[in-house]
């Protein structure tokens, strides 16, 4: 995806974990963090607590979903996706992209990947690498200032 670039539509779950989100549901009140994540990621599990935080500093203010994207056949097997979202305290919505159709409209290659979209629903931030949790946090702030001026 390119910066500025419309939020594609939330399309190909092989299922939803803690309840299902809409586009729709997400455009106009607030910014949404969209990341990508695997059970097989270690990088992606040492992040979750970041996550978790971003999610309880900003909970009325930021919607956060979780598209789980697999790397491998292991990656698929929805009892283990659940019990590591279970063990990493992922109360967010989670989106199981088994059939990458979700990655393929984000042209998403890479776990962990933060998409962070403004609240009309255009992407105003990317990121692929764990060096950015800070980088993220400010990108976040920046959109909600931003709302607020």
């Amino acid at each position: 995806m390119k910066l500025r670039e419309q939020m594609p539509e939330l399309y190909g779950a092989t299922t939803w974990l803690n309840g299902r989100v809409e586009k729709e549901d997400l455009i106009g009140q607030k910014p949404t963090l969209i990341h990508f994540w695997s059970i097989s990621c270690r990088v992606c599990k040492d992040e979750m607590p970041y996550l978790n935080n971003f999610r309880n500093q900003y909970k009325d203010r930021l919607n956060i979903i979780a598209v789980h994207m697999p790397r491998s056949e292991e990656d698929r097997n929805l009892q283990q996706i659940k019990k590591v979202a279970a063990q990493h305290g992922m109360t967010q919505s989670i989106f199981v992209d088994d059939n990458l159709k979700l990655t393929e409209a984000f042209s998403n290659q890479f776990v962990p990947a933060y998409y962070v979209f403004d609240k009309e629903g255009r992407l105003r931030h990317f990121q692929t690498d764990r060096s950015g949790m800070n980088m993220l946090k400010k990108r976040i702030n920046r959109l909600l200032n931003e709302m607020w001026r």
